[in-house]
């Protein structure tokens, strides 16, 4: 089976410092992986490498049967690929459908009308319907990371890219956040998920890796990964706290 996403021996450093080392994997179409690792581990790295906001010193990434290695940012989102923030970066003096809508006229190429259905649609999925007219820059910060997720929906994604989504969220609002990913998931959508909170990871996805300074440390079923001896030592912290 031919991978939807696949990154060959990608390498990225800046001077002495790696933030990527042969990284090399591949997720299936309608997989959802989590990636965990220590702060510093490289984890957002691969996402900008992924997403073409860093360009890799070697190596190659396939996206859907093609090689989009040297591809800049903006053609892999037209492409198919979109993402959240770890911190999030709303239009802080938009309102909410109207952040929707940028995402869905300039990344997910729809228009007029057809593109306000859709985003109603979306901010129905991601319960940010109600907070529509409400100013981004007024929202709590459960609102802020639906409204990551949903300007990352908006522009109609084949591979959604969650980085840190659930953090500094409560247990209500994260086991709330984490019903509506599986809820997109369930619709086929490809994803990948960088987390600390593991347990909401581990309600989610398929598939497990873990990095450490750039490298993959190891990947396979989220409970047989997490109970690896090597993978507690690293990270010995999320493992207890799973």
């Amino acid at each position: 089976m031919t991978a939807f996403l696949q990154l060959d021996q990608v390498s990225k450093a800046f001077g002495a410092i790696t933030v990527a080392e042969d990284l090399s994997f591949e997720v299936q179409s309608g997989q959802a992986l989590g990636v965990i690792g220590p702060n510093g581990a490289g984890k957002t790295s691969m996402f900008n490498l992924i997403t073409g906001t860093l360009a890799p010193n070697s190596g190659r990434i396939m996206f859907d049967g093609t090689d989009i290695t040297r591809d800049g940012a903006a053609k892999r989102c037209r492409a198919g690929m979109a993402r959240s923030f770890q911190v999030p970066q709303p239009f802080s003096g938009m309102t909410v459908f109207e952040n929707a809508m940028i995402a869905a006229t300039q990344a997910g190429g729809l228009h007029g009308k057809e593109a306000e259905q859709f985003c109603i649609e979306v901010l129905d999925q991601t319960a940010l319907l109600d907070r529509a007219n409400t100013l981004a820059g007024g929202l709590t910060l459960l609102g802020r990371k639906r409204l990551e997720l949903t300007r990352a929906l908006c522009a109609r994604p084949k591979l959604l890219m969650l980085d840190e989504i659930a953090g500094g969220l409560t247990e209500a609002e994260c086991t709330s956040l984490v019903q509506t990913i599986k809820d997109i998931h369930a619709r086929g959508v490809t994803i990948i998920w960088i987390e600390h909170v593991v347990h909401a990871l581990l309600a989610v996805v398929d598939k497990l890796m873990v990095i450490d300074f750039g490298r993959k440390i190891t990947e396979g079923d989220p409970h047989t990964t997490m109970e690896s001896p090597e993978v507690q030592e690293i990270y010995l912290g999320i493992a207890a706290d799973a």
